[in-house]
């Protein structure tokens, strides 16, 4: 019999947390976990979910639209913003009591407190009771990145609090060009907002393809929504109602509100890693090795408390992996490449694999074929929206080293796409599948003339 009090103590029951004190107590372990929130972390209470079911909501405005060319006589209708947050909260519930099923079903003791860490076994809950375990998973997440040096940065919301807003703004301005700005973008112009988005870059979606960028850029615009690029925010202050925000270049606007997504942080403050001896990177991270393994031998850290790559799904495998192979005897590391995303801008992104900027500098000839064009359900709706697909591949091999895609399922055609580029697939194999008619994802198989050859 161990002399700890349990054989496993996860702090923070987020997707990564749940899964791996899950599957270790499948495994025979005694398994404690402490969340401070809610079960279910931020994918599930203020991440993934409720921004897809908000990102739905937003779409039937173009729908109703769209219907009319389709013969349907479009009646009037409105939008509640008190009953979409009333439904959301529902299904957040309903989630989080799933959660806290899934881990007592499996024979997980769950603790609704703070826990801290004293030393490599021990730790202290909020409540003052000290607990001890063999082991120790780091499940805490990331927060939002607001920038205090900011005068008037505490006016300012992030996508926490987005989910929670008692009434809609006439007005918002987005700060930041990765996904969560423009997810947050796409919804907001969907639902009827004045939007405004500002990054400080050149182009929006840095690290991906510069042609989803470009695209989804124009998209955006097309749909009336604002976008400054090279632009700093120097100062944000109240204005009557609402808030006020200056650029650098001497713009200012006036919005109701003010949402940063400029980065998020891992949340490792307060936990007294620093007393067990944890390295801790530069930028906040717990450092972990191929099986998740700190700098302690006894603690272990998953998900975006180790900012690795920040998606629930690898969270998810990280928490898996670690459980099987602490308590389940294998012997598994995470494969970090080739990971399918999807951004749920409107229009949506799918990607998998290297961008064509990535390719140019790894490989010493890159094909590139792809195409923009409208899709069918526009030629009777009348909208002026279009579609990009784009493959890169390796000249030498033909091996597809990355697809992107932007317009309508590109989420949906990225989780497959994924299995064909992991596999290894050639253009060759693409052009030897049959096409699947009519629809756009056809296209990605009857691509034939290269677009760009680099020589």
């Amino acid at each position: 019999m161990s002399n700890f009090d349990f054989d496993l103590f996860v702090i923070g029951a987020g997707s990564g947390g749940v899964r791996a004190g899950r599957v270790a107590a499948k495994h025979g372990a005694r398994v404690a976990v402490a969340e401070e929130y809610r079960v279910g972390g931020t994918c599930v209470i203020r991440g993934c979910v409720p921004k897809k079911l908000f990102v739905y909501a937003s779409r039937f405005a173009e729908e109703f639209e769209d219907a009319i060319g389709f013969g349907w006589t479009s009646e009037k209708v409105s939008f509640d913003w008190s009953a979409l947050l009333e439904n959301k909260d529902r299904e957040i519930d309903r989630l989080n009591k799933s959660y806290i099923r899934s881990l007592e079903g499996a024979g997980a003791d769950l603790f609704m407190e703070r826990a801290v860490v004293q030393d490599p076994h021990t730790l202290r809950l909020a409540s003052g009771k000290f607990v001890t375990a063999k082991y120790i998973l780091v499940a805490t997440g990331a927060a939002p990145f607001v920038p205090r040096h900011l005068p008037g940065y505490e006016l300012a919301i992030t996508s926490n609090e987005m989910f929670e807003l008692e009434k809609l703004p006439r007005r918002i301005c987005i700060v930041g060009g990765g996904y969560i700005a423009v997810e947050f973008a796409g919804i907001m112009q969907g639902l009827g907002v004045e939007t405004i988005l500002i990054y400080r870059g050149p182009q929006i979606l840095r690290g991906f393809d510069q042609d989803l960028g470009d695209h989804l850029s124009a998209e955006m615009q097309k749909k009336g929504i604002e976008i400054r690029t090279n632009a700093d925010v120097t100062r944000i202050e109240r204005s009557g109602e609402g808030v006020r925000i200056s650029l650098e270049d001497g713009a200012v606007f006036g919005a109701g509100q003010i949402m940063f997504a400029t980065g998020r942080i891992p949340n490792v403050a307060g936990l007294g890693l620093e007393n067990a001896g944890v390295h801790i990177t530069p930028h906040y991270a717990v450092a972990v090795d191929g099986y998740s393994r700190s700098t302690v031998e006894s603690i272990y850290a998953v998900g975006d408390v180790t900012n690795r790559v920040n998606l629930t799904p690898v969270a998810i495998r990280e928490g898996q992996a670690f459980a099987d192979n602490v308590f389940g005897g294998k012997d598994i590391k995470v494969d970090h490449k080739l990971i399918p995303t999807a951004v749920f801008s409107q229009p949506e992104i799918g990607t998998i694999g290297l961008t064509e900027e990535q390719a140019r500098k790894d490989f010493a000839k890159v094909d590139i074929y792809k195409t923009s064009f409208r899709p069918m359900k526009h030629t009777l709706s009348g909208r002026e929206e279009r579609m990009l697909m784009k493959l890169v591949v390796d000249e030498e091999s033909d091996r597809v080293l990355g697809c992107h895609i932007c317009g309508e399922g590109a989420g949906e055609m990225a989780q497959l796409l994924g299995i064909s580029v992991r596999l290894g697939a050639k253009k060759s194999d693409f052009d030897a599948t049959m096409a699947v008619h009519p629809t756009a994802s056809e296209e990605l198989v009857t691509l034939r003339d290269k677009w760009v050859v680099k020589g």
